[in-house]
C-alpha cells in the first residue's frame, strides 16, 4: 500500500480500478503459494512415516523381522565387541576308523559384570558327543546326561542361583548349543566336550573333519510365535518350516569384529594307523607333521587357526598296504562290539547310457568363492557326458529355474548353450531348495521310460538349510530309481545334510574344498557314477541274532567301503560279506573275526547308529520317534541325542545375590571365502535412528503450522 501511495502522489486524481485486482492477484498468488508449501510439507510428513517402521524394526528387537531369507546387514551401526573371549582346542586321537576327540572351550570374561555365555558351534554330522567336563579354577566338575527338558531346567536354577553350570544340547546332528551361566568378571569358565567320529575312507584315501564355524542357514516358512520362556540364541525368528529357527541361527562376524585372540583354534592330531604312512596332508591348511611309521603327530604349521573354516587332514597308507579289510572287537559292560570294514575288488562295468540332472545353488550363502567352486563342478560335470546321454540343469535361488524344459540329448550346440549358462551364473536371494528339488524330480520326458538310461542327480550346494527333515522326506519319497549325488561347496558347509542326502538317495557324497580340488574330487566322482555299483550286499555274521547298524548296507560305488557296527558277535568264526558285481556275477569274501584289533568307541558308535536308524523308522513310517527308546539308549550309553542333553552344575553359588547377570550370544566367523553381505551382526538397542526420524517429523509439523499462522495474518 505505501508503494501504491507514492506512485499516485504526482497526480491528484484518485487510484484507477485496475489497481484492485492486481492487489486481489497478489494475495491469491500468496494464498496458493501457501497451499502448495503445505501440501508439500504434508507429503514430507507421510514419507518420512513410512521411513520410521523398518528404521524402528532396524532399532528394535531382531523378532521384528520376517522370515525365510537371510537378513544381510553390510554395516555395524550397533555392533559392540564382546565381552567374552573364546579360546578352542582339538585334540584329536585317531586309531583305525574312530577318532575321538577332546574339544576345550574357554569362555574368558574381560568385562566387569558377571556373564551368561552361548555359543552354537558345528560338529562332524555322525558325530557321538559322550562327555562334558566343566571346570571352574582348580575344580573339575563332571557332567550328566539327562532329559533335555530336565538338563534345561536343572542348568536354568543353578544359573538363577548364581552357581556357575554348563550344558550342551543338540539341535540337529551336526549343530549344538553350548551355555555357561555365571562367568565371574575377569575369569575365565572352561568347557571339556569328549565326542567321537568315524574316519572317512575313499579312493585310498582316509580323511578326517573338524568343522570349526557354519554358513548362515535359510529358514523358509511362515513366520510363528515364540514360546513363552523359549531359548532363543540366533537372528531368525521360528517358522512352520523350521519352529527352531532362532536356536540354530548363530549371529556371523569378521573376524576383525571380535577380540584379536578370540575365535582361534589349536588343533593337535595323533593319527595310529595301523599300517605304513605313505603321507598326511590338508587342503585346508599347511601342516607341521612329524612321521613314524604308522604313526604320525599333525598340527597347522601357523598355530592356533583361526575359526573360519573345516579343517581337513588326509592321510594314504603305502600302496602296497592299502586295507581291503578290518575288524576291531571291544567288550563293553559284558557285551561284544565288532566293526568291520570290507572294500570290494575294483571293476571296469561297462560305461552307462545316462539321464543326468544338475541342480545348482545360486542363492545368497553361495556368493564369493562358494559360486565360483559351484560353476567350475557343474563344467566338470558336463565334460563328462556322452552322446547317448540326456541332462539338463537347474539353479535354484529364491525360486528354481531349468535351462531345457525337460532332459535333452547331449550334442555340441545344446553343451555349447549349458557352458555359456553356467559361466553367467551368479548367487543372490533365498535357499528354496525344495522347490528345486520338486522341478528336478518331476523333469522326465514321456519317451525316457524304458529306454534305458541311468537316471541320476548332481546336487551342487553349500546345503546352508534350516529344513533339513522335509528335504529327507522329499527325497525318500519323490526320488524313485534315481540316484542322488551331492557335491557340498566352501569352506563351512552343512556335511550332516549333504551326505545323509546322497544316503537317502543311494548316491554319495563328495566335498570340495577349493577350486583347485575340482578336477581331482569330481573327476573321482564321475567316474563312480559312470561304473556300475555293487548292489544286493548282504552281511552275514555267526551269530543270528546279531544286532547291527546299518542293518542293511546300500549300494557301493567304486572305491566305497562297506562299515558296519554289530553287538553281540564275540572275536569267534567267521563273517561273511557278498554282493552283485556287474554283468550278475556274485563278489563274495570271509573274514576270520579272531583277527580283530582291539578296538575302542564301538559301543558308543552303534548307539549313534541305533538312535539314528529308529528316528528314520519315524521319519518313514510318518510317526513321532520312540522318544523314550532313544532316551534310554542316550543315557545307557551316555551318548548325546535330540531328547538328551549333558549338563555340569557348581554346587556352590558364586555370583552375589545383588549381582545382575549379562546373556551374550557369541558370534560365529563368517566362512572363508563368503561374500561380506552374509555378515550378521547382533544388533544392539538403540534408538537413534527412531528419535532422528521422529525429530524430522516434528520438524515438518512446525514448519506447517507456522505457514498455516502467516497465512491467517
Amino acid at each position: 500500500m505505501m508503494l501504491l501511495s507514492l506512485r499516485a502522489a504526482p497526480s491528484t486524481r484518485p487510484p484507477t480500478p485496475v489497481s484492485r485486482p492486481v492487489r486481489g492477484l497478489s494475495r491469491l498468488a500468496r494464498f496458493s503459494w501457501l497451499r502448495c508449501a503445505e501440501g508439500i510439507s504434508l507429503w514430507l510428513a507421510m514419507v518420512l512415516m513410512l521411513f520410521v517402521h523398518p528404521m524402528y524394526a532396524e532399532a528394535g528387537p531382531l523378532e521384528a523381522e520376517q522370515p525365510g531369507q537371510l537378513y544381510l546387514i553390510d554395516h555395524k551401526s550397533a555392533w559392540q565387541e564382546p565381552a567374552l573371549v573364546l579360546d578352542s582346542r582339538f585334540q584329536v586321537s585317531v586309531s583305525g576308523l574312530l577318532a575321538q576327540t577332546r574339544l576345550t572351550r574357554t569362555f574368558r570374561n574381560t568385562s566387569d559384570r558377571w556373564q551368561e555365555g552361548i555359543f552354537v558351534f558345528p560338529l562332524p554330522g555322525q558325530a557321538a558327543v559322550y562327555g562334558l567336563t566343566m571346570t571352574v579354577g582348580e575344580r573339575r566338575i563332571e557332567g550328566e546326561i539327562q532329559p533335555r527338558a530336565q538338563a534345561r531346567t536343572t542348568y536354568q536354577q543353578a544359573r538363577e542361583s548364581g552357581r556357575k553350570a554348563a550344558t550342551v544340547e543338540q539341535n540337529r546332528p551336526n549343530l549344538f548349543t553350548s551355555r555357561i551361566a555365571n562367568i565371574p568378571p575377569g575369569e575365565a569358565v572352561t568347557v571339556e566336550l569328549r565326542y567321537q567320529q568315524p574316519v572317512a575312507y575313499r579312493r585310498g584315501e582316509f580323511e578326517l573333519r573338524l568343522p570349526t564355524t557354519l554358513t548362515p542357514r535359510y529358514m523358509p516358512g511362515t513366520p510363528v510365535s515364540s514360546p513363552a520362556g523359549s531359548w532363543q540364541a540366533g537372528w531368525s525368528v521360528p517358522t512352520r518350516q523350521v519352529p527352531d529357527a532362532p536356536e540354530i541361527s548363530p549371529f556371523t562376524v569378521l573376524a576383525e569384529d571380535v577380540n584379536a585372540n578370540s575365535h582361534r583354534a589349536r588343533i593337535e592330531l595323533e593319527i595310529d594307523a595301523g599300517f605304513a604312512l605313505a603321507g598326511v596332508s590338508s587342503p585346508s591348511h599347511r601342516l607341521q607333521v612329524s612321521v613314524d611309521g604308522s604313526r604320525a603327530m599333525v598340527q597347522p604349521e601357523a598355530g592356533p587357526v583361526l575359526m573360519d573354516r573345516d579343517v581337513i587332514v588326509r592321510w594314504q597308507p603305502v600302496a602296497s598296504q592299502a586295507p581291503m579289510a578290518a575288524l576291531f572287537h571291544q567288550q563293553w559292560q559284558g557285551e561284544d562290539f565288532m566293526m568291520a570294514m570290507v572294500l570290494p575288488p575294483a571293476t571296469t562295468g561297462p560305461v552307462l547310457r545316462r539321464e543326468l540332472v544338475f541342480v545348482i545353488d545360486t542363492s545368497g550363502s553361495m556368493a564369493g568363492e562358494s559360486i565360483r567352486q559351484a560353476r567350475s563342478a557343474l563344467l566338470r560335470g558336463l565334460d563328462t557326458l556322452r552322446p547317448g546321454d540326456r541332462f539338463n540343469i537347474i539353479e535354484f535361488n529364491s525360486e528354481a529355474h531349468a535351462l531345457f524344459m525337460q532332459p535333452v540329448p547331449v550334442d555340441s550346440r545344446v553343451l555349447a548353450r549349458a557352458r555359456r549358462y553356467v559361466q553367467a551364473l551368479d548367487a543372490s536371494g533365498g535357499t528354496e531348495m525344495a522347490s528345486a528339488l520338486s522341478l528336478a524330480l518331476a523333469g522326465q520326458a514321456p519317451s525316457d521310460t524304458g529306454n534305458g538310461l541311468v537316471r541320476q542327480m548332481v546336487f551342487i550346494t553349500d546345503g546352508a538349510v534350516g529344513n533339513e527333515s522335509a528335504l529327507f522326506d522329499q527325497i525318500r519319497s519323490g526320488l524313485g530309481n534315481r540316484r542322488l549325488f551331492t557335491v557340498a561347496i566352501g569352506s563351512a558347509p552343512n556335511t550332516h545334510f549333504l551326505r545323509e542326502a546322497a544316503r537317502w538317495g543311494r548316491g554319495q557324497y563328495t566335498a570340495i574344498q577349493s577350486t583347485a580340488e575340482v578336477d581331482q574330487s569330481l573327476g573321482a566322482l564321475f567316474a563312480a557314477m559312470e561304473a556300475p555299483v555293487m548292489t544286493d550286499l548282504e552281511v552275514v555274521w555267526p551269530v543270528g541274532t546279531a544286532d547291527a547298524e546299518p542293518a542293511r548296507p546300500g549300494d557301493l560305488f567304486q572305491d566305497q567301503p562297506l562299515i558296519q557296527v554289530v553287538r553281540g558277535v564275540a572275536p569267534l568264526g567267521e563273517v561273511a560279506v557278498s554282493g552283485q558285481l556287474p554283468g550278475g556275477r556274485r563278489w563274495q569274501t570271509r573274514l576270520d573275526l579272531a583277527s580283530a584289533a582291539p578296538g575302542q568307541g564301538l559301543d558308543r558308535q552303534w548307539a549313534r547308529g541305533r538312535m539314528d536308524a529308529l528316528m528314520d523308522h519315524a521319519r518313514l513310517a510318518g510317526e513321532q520317534p520312540d522318544e523314550q527308546g532313544i532316551v534310554e539308549l542316550s543315557v545307557r550309553h551316555k551318548v548325546m541325542s535330540p531328547f538328551t542333553s549333558f549338563v555340569a552344575v557348581e554346587k556352590t553359588p558364586s555370583r552375589p545375590e545383588h549381582s545382575a547377570l549379562d546373556q551374550e550370544r557369541l558370534p560365529t566367523l563368517l566362512p572363508a571365502g563368503s561374500d561380506a553381505g552374509m555378515l550378521r551382526y547382533p544388533q544392539t538397542a538403540t534408538l537413534a535412528p527412531l528419535l532422528t526420524a521422529l525429530g524430522l517429523l516434528g520438524l515438518m509439523f512446525a514448519l506447517a503450522m507456522a505457514m498455516l499462522s502467516r497465512r491467517g495474518v
